[in-house]
């Protein structure tokens, strides 16, 4: 792989949904996340990444070095353990992993090296390795370079309740009363959603070694994260800007929030109830940012 990234980055995610709930709220039902004072759609985290991590999966898949450590139907502990069997040690034996940094001082860093070297999101977003933990180890915490946080709606949001009838009887016995059964669905008419990100370079070199491959990879799967993972649920989702802010040395040029606020995302005039990404602009302040930060628009 090659050597870890030098420049410190922020970018900005604009995505939207049409007809589809982008992140549903298992505590409401369901219902798409609204922050409940504003009305502002939300999105998290978790949710973007795992995206990224279903996109990388697919494009990588089987390829050396870029393994996905959270992944569906994958104990975390059945990744964990290929480090151990790195170092020669058998997962079963609890008190050789406990005593394992006792014998080797270094062991901290191996397992540590070992899982950015093999699992890309590790490598990026960092990771809490609960094997690790448990075994009093300090490479159980790794804290990555890629940071994202919640994205929120430009505007407030509508979720709208839809009913939906089903043919299909699911017993024998209420097809002997009925003929189909009812069922609801919630969406978002129309919704442009906001996300802003970190990346360190110090941390990069410091702790996982993520590389210029790597971001490039990234800024890859975050164009198409939502572009092979439709379906009805969800509606038409779409990534339609990634601005990114590179700046020349490793610590930065600059706080993170004057860049993001130089970027600006504004209704148009005369559009009372947003449809369609073309009832906005988006706008770049160029004057608000250093000339040390080199500014791109990916897509």
């Amino acid at each position: 792989m090659s050597e870890a990234i030098r420049n410190r980055y922020e970018f900005v995610i604009l995505f939207d949904v049409e007809n589809g709930n982008p992140n549903g709220d298992p505590d409401a039902g369901n219902m798409p996340r609204i922050d409940p004072e504003t009305g502002f759609g939300l999105v998290t985290d978790v949710c973007l990444k795992r995206k990224i991590r279903n996109y990388v999966e697919m494009v990588k898949e089987g390829e050396p070095g870029y393994g996905i450590y959270i992944r569906e139907d994958v104990p975390l502990n059945r990744s964990d353990n290929q480090a151990l069997e790195y170092l020669g040690i058998s997962a079963d034996n609890e008190k050789a992993v406990k005593e394992l940094k006792k014998k080797d001082p270094d062991a901290d860093l191996k397992i540590r090296d070992f899982m950015c070297r093999n699992f890309y999101d590790i490598r990026t977003f960092g990771a809490v390795m609960t094997t690790f933990v448990k075994a009093a180890l300090n490479c159980g915490q790794v804290r990555g370079p890629v940071q994202l946080g919640f994205a929120r709606s430009i505007d407030p949001i509508i979720s709208q309740e839809v009913t939906i009838t089903r043919v299909a009887i699911t017993t024998e016995k209420d097809a002997e009363k009925k003929n189909t059964e009812m069922g609801r669905k919630n969406i978002v008419p129309y919704g442009l959603y906001r996300a802003e990100g970190f990346v360190s370079a110090n941390l990069a070199r410091k702790v996982t070694g993520f590389s210029e491959d790597d971001l490039q990879l990234l800024w890859d799967a975050i164009i198409n994260m939502f572009e092979n993972d439709h379906s009805a649920a969800r509606g038409k989702m779409a990534v339609r800007k990634l601005i990114v802010f590179k700046h020349s040395k490793e610590l930065g040029d600059c706080p993170a929030y004057r860049l993001f606020d130089a970027v600006e995302v504004s209704r148009n005039d005369g559009i009372e109830y947003p449809r369609n990404y073309k009832d906005y602009t988006v706008t770049v302040h160029m004057d608000q940012i250093p000339d040390t930060v080199e500014v791109s628009e990916l897509c």
